[in-house]
């Protein structure tokens, strides 16, 4: 069942994705070759806590205030001293709070120092297929044209777009209906409605779209070792406009 949240639930989760906001915005710049995962995390974490929130991942039980993925990871890499980050990596970076009973979802990709040409043109499409899935974002379309607009975009540039994992509503539980793939698909296929509030992160290969499940239960990568970027933002739909809640710039 997909929540319509009302305009003070709506402010509620906007506090927590402001908060998220700020929160990158400080340590985003810290994150550099020779960190490790851990301390990371760490990081996250003591931001999180420190300003009255809690990370939203705890309630999922997996095991650290962020999913910290590199390179061939694609999402929920775990945090650890034995994991360095490295010149020329990518890091995604995905990270929830829980504000109050609120809950934000964003991911951001980081460069580490110089990297090879291909990933950062693999960053770039990828932060313009989330721009185009969110444009697709509007009462009266429907889940399926922000799924086309992500696929589209990617799928012109030649990458491999994930189909094993997708969006999904967010706000008052980590994972809440409907689920927003980044690939075109059959069945249910809801229309936008105002009070919507939903995470929408592309997940984009270098290579091909297929992706493997490790042995910890947790790490997704790709099936072929290339790269994969993550980009996402949560968003709240309005009558007449989509609000980024999320967005780095708010203020």
């Amino acid at each position: 069942m997909i929540r319509i949240k009302t305009l003070e639930e709506i402010d509620g989760i906007r506090k927590a994705c402001h908060l998220t906001a700020d929160m990158f915005n400080e340590l985003i710049p810290k994150i550099k070759a020779g960190i490790s995962t851990y301390d990371i995390d760490m990081l996250f974490k003591h931001y999180i806590e420190s300003h009255g929130g809690t990370p939203a991942w705890y309630q999922e039980d997996f095991p650290g205030a962020v999913c910290i993925s590199i390179n061939e990871e694609v999402i929920h890499g775990m945090p650890s001293k034995k994991r360095i980050v490295r010149e020329g990596d990518l890091v995604s970076l995905d990270v929830g709070i829980n504000l109050n009973g609120y809950i934000s979802d964003t991911t951001h990709s980081v460069l580490i120092g110089k990297v090879d040409p291909k990933v950062r043109k693999l960053k770039e499409v990828t932060e313009e297929c989330l721009r185009a899935g969110i444009a697709a974002c509007k009462v009266g379309n429907r889940i399926g044209d922000i799924s086309k607009a992500v696929f589209e975009i990617a799928d012109r540039n030649g990458y491999g777009v994930v189909y094993d994992y997708c969006g999904h509503g967010v706000g008052l539980e980590v994972h809440e209906d409907p689920s927003i793939p980044n690939v075109p698909f059959r069945g249910m296929n809801p229309r936008i409605k105002p009070g919507m509030v939903l995470a929408i992160e592309p997940m984009i290969n270098l290579g091909v779209p297929d992706v493997d499940l490790l042995d910890d239960g947790w790490t997704v990568v790709t099936a072929d070792g290339e790269v994969s970027c993550h980009e996402e933002h949560t968003v709240a739909v309005f009558e007449d406009h989509t609000e980024i809640l999320t967005d780095l710039n708010y203020k």
